[in-house]
């Protein structure tokens, strides 16, 4: 009954159609991102399937084994770091450690704390709430978080004006999963209320080696030794970017040299999507070639160097920018950006 009442409050302008509402009566629709069945293959389902980030993983296991052991649910958990790095696949891979399901949410789609209640009111004695990119949740949907996550309550004002009465609604003990690119982006009593959090790092290229070897034998890939460490190599430090530049020498090879994946073939498919030695892209060397050609080296503003190339600023500092200042390529200064004599170096070796 609480259900039904709580869909009868929407907005009266929605314009949804019947469809739509009668699919929301009946239940929340688990927002589970739309996986290529490749990236299904190559996704991790235990833990002790993962590789790298060891020192978040051995924190995790005993918070796990701890939980499991008490017979409760696991605390909230953060995880923040770049793109790529292994967030949405911790959040699948818990679960199953704990032997519970998971429902997935992305804070960019709840607008309002209605559309937060159909997950809360599903979550079932111990399973995972999933929220991706949870600095985008609206302050109004972050603050009606925080007595669901703290005193599993959820509190619901039927009807209007004078008429109108509070539900306060007890939900089964659950855990949360955050997920953000943009820790910072968090406000401070959201952010505390998580018991754990983990800050996930860049791979070191011995770690993506072994992640393009295994999944190489997953999608039944051959490929050396050698080969899987050029990939490596090339993949800026990120399991996601690694598994795609696999991805793409597989069809390389399929259709340029009989399917046979050796090291000058790796070469080849690289030399050919315009990713060098280094793991820069045509972007990143355009922006490397405009500071050192045009600004002489710097010191250059962001806005300067992106009218200049002829793109978004936004861009260049989410996209090409941290990649270039963790391989100490370019630096950030007061006056502007700076090309570093490392740059000059690279920029003469891949010309």
């Amino acid at each position: 009954m609480a259900r039904e009442t709580i869909y009868q409050q929407s907005d009266s302008g929605d314009d949804r159609d019947d469809s739509q509402e009668s699919s929301a009566a009946a239940g929340p629709a688990v927002a589970r991102p739309e996986v290529p069945s490749e990236d299904n293959k190559l996704r991790p389902k235990r833990i002790a399937e993962m590789v790298g980030q060891r020192d978040v993983i051995e924190r995790l296991q005993i918070a796990i084994d701890a939980a499991r052991h008490r017979g409760e649910p696991l605390g909230h958990i953060l995880f923040d770091g770049p793109p790529g790095l292994g967030k949405t696949t911790f959040a699948t891979v818990i679960p199953n450690e704990m032997e519970t399901v998971v429902q997935f949410a992305n804070g960019a789609g709840l607008k309002a704390p209605k559309d937060l209640i159909p997950y809360l009111t599903n979550v079932s004695e111990g399973s995972v709430l999933f929220i991706d990119e949870i600095h985008r949740l609206p302050r109004s949907v972050e603050e009606y978080l925080y007595t669901a996550m703290e005193d599993f309550r959820i509190d619901i004002v039927l009807g209007e004006g004078v008429s109108a009465r509070t539900l306060n609604l007890d939900l089964r003990p659950f855990t949360m999963i955050g997920a953000t690119t943009r820790a910072g982006m968090l406000s401070g009593p959201l952010r505390d209320r998580f018991q754990i959090r983990e800050h996930l790092g860049f791979y070191p290229t011995e770690d993506l080696c072994e992640i393009v070897c295994r999944n190489s034998k997953k999608l039944n890939i051959g490929i050396d030794q050698e080969s899987a460490m050029e990939v490596a190599r090339r993949s800026r430090g990120v399991p996601r970017i690694a598994n795609n530049r696999l991805l793409w020498i597989r069809d390389y090879a399929q259709s340029k040299a009989s399917g046979a994946i050796t090291l000058d073939v790796a070469h080849r498919a690289m030399d050919m999507i315009a990713v060098d030695r280094l793991g820069l892209d045509k972007q990143d060397r355009a922006y490397l070639q405009t500071l050192v050609r045009v600004f002489a080296g710097g010191p250059a503003g962001l806005e300067a160097i992106a009218h200049t190339m002829n793109c978004s600023s936004d861009t260049l500092e989410d996209e090409v920018e941290p990649f270039l200042l963790r391989y100490e390529l370019i630096v950030r200064t007061r006056r502007g950006r700076m090309a570093t004599p490392k740059a000059y170096e690279h920029l003469k070796t891949a010309s």
